[in-house]
């Protein structure tokens, strides 16, 4: 079967799928778009193509149009409502004790997936911990390694405040997860180049879709470090052999409401020789 078929009733040959191609593998032929040798290999399944096609004339053998979202220009955000979108976003480490509910964390799950990947291999996976008494255990194994951490490299446990935080879970105030009810982890394998890079974009991706599920979350950096250090945390979480854990969200649903964005600094840019 033929990577891709044209309607050729639809398609006015302005070669615009050819142009997009980030592969180069779509040429235009006397009658329309044609696939160049090999195409089937070096295609991406990126998708452009068909996204593009101003006609809908564009059919992969594994998309078509109809299965793709129709993109609603009157939705399309200005200028002032992406900096309201973005700037209001803030880090959640106050949670309500009520529970996410899994159907409403996937569908936000979903859109984060849309975030970009390297050469579109979408190769991150998630790890998702729906109790919050699985999200204590996890915290109290982060302290366990902070404990050792303090005993047998003090100087590491100084800089990053371990005794500090040991000693506020030793009175009840947990500094780790923030008595999260939910948590989830973006891992992927160690052997793909942009992993890191991957899963970092996907998990910013869903922290800002949760904001318009009335959901609010945070980087849980100690339990990140600690899943790549810490035997008893990689046991728990048991992530496959060849993968590596590249982050880690607290989920929940905010307890205050914020009023307010704070000013950042601005851009450092530095223009290339100037």
């Amino acid at each position: 079967m033929s990577l891709f078929k044209i309607d050729l009733d639809r398609c006015d040959k302005d070669g615009i799928c050819a142009i997009e191609c980030p592969a180069h593998i779509i040429r235009m032929g006397p009658e329309g778009p044609v696939p160049v040798a090999g195409a089937e290999e070096a295609c991406i399944r990126c998708g452009h193509c068909v996204a593009v096609c101003p006609k809908g004339a564009f059919c992969l053998d594994f998309l078509s149009p109809d299965q793709c979202m129709p993109l609603e220009k009157e939705w399309v955000l200005g200028e002032e409502r992406v900096e309201h979108f973005l700037r209001s976003r803030r880090s959640i480490r106050r949670y309500k004790d009520k529970s996410v509910p899994r159907n409403i964390f996937e569908k936000a799950l979903g859109i984060a997936c849309c975030a970009p990947t390297g050469s579109n291999r979408q190769p991150v996976k998630w790890l998702v911990v729906d109790k919050k008494e699985d999200v204590a255990k996890i915290a109290g194994q982060v302290i366990d390694w902070m404990r050792y951490m303090v005993k047998e490299m003090p100087e590491v446990a100084r800089t990053l405040n371990m005794e500090i935080l040991v000693a506020q879970w030793d009175k009840g105030i947990d500094r780790i997860c923030r008595d999260a009810p939910f948590m989830v982890f973006a891992h992927a394998a160690s052997e793909i180049g942009s992993a890191g890079a991957d899963c970092h974009t996907a998990l910013a991706y869903l922290e800002l879709a949760l904001t318009g599920f009335g959901l609010g979350s945070c980087w849980a950096g100690y339990v990140n470090y600690a899943a790549g250090h810490w035997p008893d945390l990689k046991k728990t979480l048991n992530l496959p052999r060849d993968h590596s854990c590249h982050g880690a969200l607290m989920v929940g649903y905010p307890k205050f409401r914020y009023e307010r964005a704070p000013k950042r600094n601005p851009p450092d840019i530095h223009y290339l020789g100037r």
